[in-house]
């Protein structure tokens, strides 16, 4: 039978943001980016993630954790900043 083969994507390089990390790189996402980040995170051959919160190791557990440290090469620590993606306009 005739059939179409799809390859899998890959990616040379992966940067998720997380709401919460550990220090080997276990990550916890929140809201809309729990949709691709952990896809594209085992899928890339190198991960960066970015962390609003830095915990210590051991105080995430293991049922919450949705992308493993063992997928993660470099961990960054960010700031909590507000992102402004729409504008707010009114009408005189």
């Amino acid at each position: 039978k005739p059939h179409v083969l799809e390859t899998p994507l890959t990616a040379d390089f992966a940067f998720v943001h997380a709401w919460r990390g550990d220090r080997v790189g276990n990550l916890i996402y929140r809201r809309t980016a729990q949709n691709f980040n952990s896809v594209m995170a085992t899928a890339s051959r190198m991960t960066i993630a970015e962390v609003e919160e830095l915990v210590e190791l051991g105080s995430i557990e293991t049922e919450h954790v949705q992308t493993p440290g063992i997928y993660v090469r470099h961990l960054i620590h960010g700031e909590r900043y507000e992102k402004r993606i729409e504008r707010r306009t009114t009408r005189g």
